[in-house]
């Protein structure tokens, strides 16, 4: 099968540049996500990975839905195949916030549970729903119209599923805080381990919070920071040009992202789209080939890639 990628739109997302993230990871024995998102990276992996993968995501939601779909794609994406419908979308809103939460508590105390229905309802929901806002919290539902458009349903949810269930089958899918699955016997005690950190935007650049506790991007950077001279750590930060300061033994390649639906409205999702930057650690690997050959696949991507 081709290549695979998220069956539901993510901020932040980093399909474009998967493949920047394994030219200097190469195949490790060890891969650790913290941060995992849409699984972007993960899904990029070139053929013929393998090893130890382990990824997190503080998410429950997220988290559940991972897991559902690599213990039960089949039940998931029936739950999932379903029409645009802007009443049902706000319904099943209110329903995931309240009930769905309710059932995604046993996420952190049992590692193999699911919930299919509230899986696929809310990957159905994001799907249809525009902007942010989706199974977050609020006083009063919104007046919210879907996203009208066609992403496929069926037998094509249901394969896909199928192909995501079998990459994940040996993927360790942990729910909770992004530190906890940083310890040495998640990483180095497996080997050489790539550790891909995208963390949320620093409080100064995004409006959402990752933890009311601590700004988490700093935290990161840190963690980061400490552990990037450790000969069994490949190291991939991912920010905004300026929000860290890395040593200059780290190698930065900024890259242009879509924009998402900030692009729409008062411009500031184009500025950073132009910001996106990923620090690599100073025992990733350096792509071998000279300077137009890089300039040609950056050409070919359409990332506007440049190192510095």
């Amino acid at each position: 099968m081709s290549e695979l990628k998220a069956p539901f739109p993510w901020f932040g997302g980093k399909s474009r540049v998967a493949h920047l993230v394994w030219e200097r990871f190469g195949n490790v024995p060890n891969y650790v996500e913290p941060f995992f998102g849409s699984g972007a990276v993960l899904l990029g992996r070139p053929r013929g990975g393998g090893g130890t993968e382990t990824v997190n995501d503080l998410d429950a939601y997220l988290a559940n839905f991972w897991r559902s779909v690599k213990y039960d794609p089949e039940n998931t994406a029936a739950w999932a195949d379903w029409p645009v419908s802007e009443a049902d979308l706000l319904a099943r809103h209110r329903w995931l916030l309240e009930t769905g939460t309710e059932r995604l508590q046993a996420l952190r105390t049992q590692a193999e549970y699911y919930d299919a229905m509230v899986a696929g309802w809310w990957a159905w929901g994001l799907c249809s729903w525009i902007g942010s806002g989706w199974c977050v919290q609020k006083e009063a539902l919104p007046e919210q119209l879907p996203h009208l458009g066609d992403a496929g349903r069926g037998e094509r949810i249901r394969e896909y599923f199928e192909a995501l269930s079998t990459r994940l089958r040996d993927v360790r899918i942990c729910q909770g805080e992004w530190d906890r699955v940083l310890g040495e016997s998640v990483t180095v005690k497996h080997g050489i381990t790539g550790v891909f950190l995208d963390p949320p935007y620093a409080e100064a650049e995004h409006a959402v919070k990752y933890s009311a506790h601590s700004n988490v991007s700093a935290a990161v950077r840190e963690w980061a920071l400490a552990n990037g001279e450790n000969p069994l750590l490949r190291i991939a930060l991912c920010g905004y040009d300026g929000e860290h300061e890395m040593p200059t033994e780290w190698e930065a390649i900024a890259w242009k992202a879509s924009g998402g639906y900030g692009s729409q409205a008062d411009g500031r999702g184009r500025e950073n789209a132009k910001r996106e930057t990923i620090w690599f650690s100073p025992h990733c690997l350096r792509p071998q080939g000279n300077l137009f050959q890089r300039a040609e696949y950056a050409d070919h991507s359409g990332l506007g890639v440049t190192g510095r």
